[in-house]
């Protein structure tokens, strides 16, 4: 069996050609490898090791790099292809979470066994996996299949998006027990829900979002409290704004998310700059409170930060470098190019999708420049050595 087989190191570093900033390649395989989606952290046994998805040997399986020597070894040796873009990491214990032939497969880390977790009901399609912040439950949003009436390729990215959207597909909120007792829905309704992402602090917090266009949903940001079974907007869109890329601040209370406003400027709201570009970037808390959103006149695609104070981005398609911004207290300066990535974005596992690490020191992210993804770091210097982009 290939479960358990250590890989030599594949790394290698350069010096980004934009930046300086020498880059380490952590894989190099003809086949894509990709991290975990943005929202979803990969680290693991006290930060040395990152979870990675590659399609390697004709199938697709789990695998884990070392990123103190460079030593992958490989997780899982599935028969069937599956999706590792949405698995996650218990940020208790050396374990992790992902889908499997419609079922929740939770992995030791350690001994690599698996156990099946709960399945989800027939006639629905999985969505992205989060575990609670106590480590309790792993979170999922599942969707009515409508693949017999839209074509939805399971790794192309926009695929059937506007037509899922409009035909309002029953979705669920399901949260299953990590101890393996079983799990429950706990919110349905006939919207499209997606990216149930759990608050890295609080145990009984998340968000999920409506998707779809982002002008024309009812409200993109919702909260779910676990406990109560109680659901509320966040960030209420105003008018025709578009609002979305949400994500939890390291401190589990804020939410960060970017957008742009209908007619190219602010309307009447909480905590709006006076000047304008058209395009903003923000935070709020969990409840509603401490809104703040600032005019960012910049192009971007998934963005991610920690706090307020750095945010990175991979600009879009057709965009070259991950860049960098900085809060200086009234506005944001940048971008700077941290380097280049120069991905095609043309499916989902090649998504750049950077992220930092839990200290800020370093990014993660993938791209296929070399023709097949690979999963690259880059460390974090000082944002004044890095250079301007337009």
């Amino acid at each position: 069996m290939a479960k358990g087989r250590v890989w030599p190191a594949e790394w290698r570093g350069y010096e980004d050609p934009a930046s300086g900033v020498t880059v380490r390649q952590l894989t190099d395989y003809k086949g894509h490898s990709h991290h975990l989606y943005f929202t979803n952290p990969g680290w693991w046994d006290d930060g040395r090791r990152l979870l990675f998805g590659s399609d390697r040997e004709n199938r697709s399986n789990l695998f884990s790099v070392d990123l103190e020597t460079g030593e992958i070894t490989q997780l899982t040796d599935l028969d069937r292809d599956t999706g590792f873009l949405s698995a996650c990491v218990n940020p208790t214990r050396d374990e992790a979470y992902f889908w499997y032939e419609g079922a929740v497969v939770a992995i030791d880390l350690r001994s690599l066994d698996l156990r099946s977790l709960w399945t989800m009901p027939d006639g629905f399609r999985s969505s992205m996996l989060n575990c609670t912040a106590d480590g309790r439950y792993v979170c999922a949003g599942i969707v009515e299949d409508l693949s017999d009436r839209i074509r939805i390729p399971l790794r192309y990215a926009y695929a059937g998006f506007g037509e899922t959207w409009e035909a309002h597909p029953l979705s669920r909120i399901a949260r299953v027990n990590t101890d393996g007792s079983g799990g429950e829905a706990v919110w349905e309704e006939r919207t499209w829900i997606g990216h149930v992402n759990t608050s890295p602090m609080r145990p009984n917090l998340l968000t999920f979002c409506h998707e779809g266009p982002w002008d024309k949903v009812d409200n993109r940001i919702w909260g779910f409290d676990l406990s109560t079974g109680e659901a509320w907007q966040i960030r209420p869109r105003e008018g025709g704004e578009s609002v979305g890329h949400e994500y939890w601040h390291a401190d589990g209370e804020y939410v960060g998310y970017h957008g742009a406003w209908p007619d190219g400027g602010p309307s009447t709201g909480s905590g709006r700059p006076s000047g304008h570009s058209g395009r903003f970037f923000g935070r709020v808390r969990y409840d509603n409170t401490d809104r703040l959103e600032v005019d960012f006149p910049h192009e971007t695609g998934h963005i991610h930060s920690n706090d307020f104070s750095l945010i990175v981005g991979d600009g879009y398609a057709g965009s070259r470098a991950v860049r960098i911004w900085k809060w200086n207290g009234e506005a944001f300066d940048g971008p700077r190019a941290l380097c280049e990535h120069r991905s095609s974005f043309h499916v989902q596992v090649v998504h750049v999708h950077p992220r930092f690490s839990p200290d800020g020191g370093y990014v993660v992210y993938t791209s296929d420049v070399t023709g097949y993804g690979n999963v690259y770091q880059a460390p974090v210097p000082d944002f004044d050595s890095l250079p301007p982009l337009a």
